[in-house]
Order: C-alpha cells, then structure tokens, then sequence
C-alpha cells in the first residue's frame, strides 16, 4: 500500500470563457489567482491557477480555458462535485452571496453530517462548499469576504461511477480508508491528511456516460511530497500493472498520470517546488509566465490571449 499521498493537490478542469473563469474564481468565490501560465500543450490557452495566498497544495482549482468550447454533459465516469471547506456557519453568507451574484444551481443539503451548498461555475461545474468546524488551514482574504466565511481549500471530490469497487480498490491502496456510507455515496478519507483528504464515490449504474467540455473536470491531482516519493509512488502504481507516464515537468511541480479503472485520470503531483519558484508571493498570478521553451515566442503567445482583470 501506498503511504505517500497526502490527499489532493490540484483539481484541474476546462472553462469556455477565460475572463469569465478569472472573474467568478477571483471575484464570487474570492479566491487568489496565483498562477497566471499557458497550456503546456497549446500555449494558444491560458492555464489559470486559483487558490489560498502561496498556492498550497489541496487548495489549487485549474482551469484551460479554451475560447467556445462546447458545454460538457455530466455523467458517470468523472469527477462530478469539487469541495471547498469552509468554516461552521458560513453557509448563509454563502446562500446570499452566490443568489446576489446570479450564481446557478444553489441547492442546500446534509451529507455525511455536513451542511453543504451546492452549485454550478459559468460552465455547470459541479461545485460544493462544505462547513468543516476543525479546518485550520488560513484562508485567502478576498474583498468582501471575511475569516469567519472564506474557502480553506479543497475539502475533497464526488467521482460519478457506474460501479466502484475497482476504484474503491485503487483508493485503498494509494492509502485511502473507507469511513462511511451514505445511500449510494461511499466515503474514502486519507488519516492525517492535508485537509482536502475526503474522496467520495457515487453509484450510479444507470447514468449515461459523461461527454467532457467546458465544465468538466479533466483530471484530478493528489499530492507527495517530493519527487523521491513520487517516483516510489510510480513504481508502486506500475508494479499494481497500472500505465503511468513519465514525469513531466510542470514547472511548478512534477507530475505523473494515470488512468483509472472508472475512466477518470489521475495525476500524482509535487509539492515541490511551488508556485513562488519564479515570482514574488507577493505578486503571485500577476505576471504571464511561461515555460522556457515559450519564450521566444512570447510577444506572439500574448497578442493571442485575452486580457485578464487583476
């Protein structure tokens, strides 16, 4: 069994409007944009990056937001529900909040002892804020929004799936425990985790497939340490006859992937070397910042790209 993971480090989805993206994660939620970089892989998209003052790990949501991408359509086979913490009794402020601002979706309910709000991003993303009473982790200030109310981070994800003993498996030997069932929800919790160590699996037998798009989560991340454990990490998942790739250097963090046997891709990322590795923390998010082999490139890559509010 795994004993390196510490529960998530970055859950990353696709966004159909950068502007609007930057404006509801900066502005309605008030989180921090902390990275501001381009797709790796297509440096014609942003890769917008959103979370507590550092970027700490189990706190990061990602975006690609690729201009007109069709709507993706929910359904088994995904991450369905991102969840924020946030402190006891700050789910009003929330209600009225996100109701003010046009927010989609709201919808108030109780899940494994929890009262929780849900709703949906500019795109339907399957979003939650949960009231966590012992979540001490210090949150981003954002105008508005004050300690007693604002997001700690990732409390943890909801995947959709038609069965889930084969993930519930994989969960158990990446050090996940099962902690409780509720319905056709099955909790997984990591013991000692980072505070976004909460993964639950839903049941779903009869629920179409999931299309990916705009408002689909494209991958979540889970977090180690290190590289040296990363690397443990990969072995181990290889030697359980999983494909994992490579590590691929994300500047900042490492980050290896896999596929799981529900169909949702899993990344195992660093905590190293963080998002302050190439700008101040205290202007985090602010400048374009792009990897090495961009560079030259970038008058070309900036003329491209939609100017972003602060």
């Amino acid at each position: 069994m795994i004993k390196d993971i510490k529960g998530l480090h970055h859950v990353t989805s696709m966004a159909s409007d950068a502007q609007q993206n930057n404006r509801f994660f900066t502005d309605t939620l008030g989180l921090r944009r902390v990275k501001k970089t381009v797709n790796f892989d297509d440096p014609s998209v942003y890769h917008l990056y959103y979370g507590d003052e550092n970027g700490t790990p189990g706190t990061v949501m990602t975006y690609f937001p690729f201009p007109h991408m069709m709507i993706g359509r929910p359904g088994v086979g995904e991450v369905g529900e991102t969840q924020f913490s946030i402190p006891k009794g700050a789910l009003a402020f929330w209600k009225d909040r996100l109701i003010a601002q046009g927010v989609g979706g709201i919808q108030t309910d109780t899940v494994f002892g929890a009262n929780r709000l849900r709703f949906t991003g500019p795109d339907g993303d399957g979003l939650a804020l949960v009231e966590a009473a012992d979540d001490v982790r210090a949150p981003w200030l954002a105008e508005g929004i004050s300690e007693a109310n604002a997001i700690r981070g990732f409390s943890g994800a909801r995947f959709n799936l038609h069965d889930t003993a084969a993930t519930e498996e994989l969960l158990r030997f990446m050090g996940y425990e099962r902690s409780e069932i509720e319905g056709d929800v099955t909790r997984f919790i990591i013991p000692g985790g980072n505070g976004a160590d909460t993964i639950d699996l839903a049941a779903l037998p009869k629920t179409p497939f999931a299309r990916q798009g705009a408002g689909s989560v494209h991958h979540i991340a889970f977090a180690v340490e290190n590289r040296e454990k990363q690397l443990e990490v990969r072995k181990a998942l290889m030697d359980t006859g999983y494909q994992v790739t490579p590590v691929i250097d994300r500047d900042y963090f490492w980050a290896i992937y896999f596929r799981t046997p529900g169909g949702i891709l899993f990344e195992i990322a660093t905590n190293e070397p963080g998002f302050d590795r190439d700008e101040d923390t205290a202007h985090l998010g602010e400048a374009l910042k792009l990897p090495n082999r961009y560079a030259p490139f970038r008058d070309k890559i900036e003329a491209n790209l939609v100017p972003l509010a602060a």
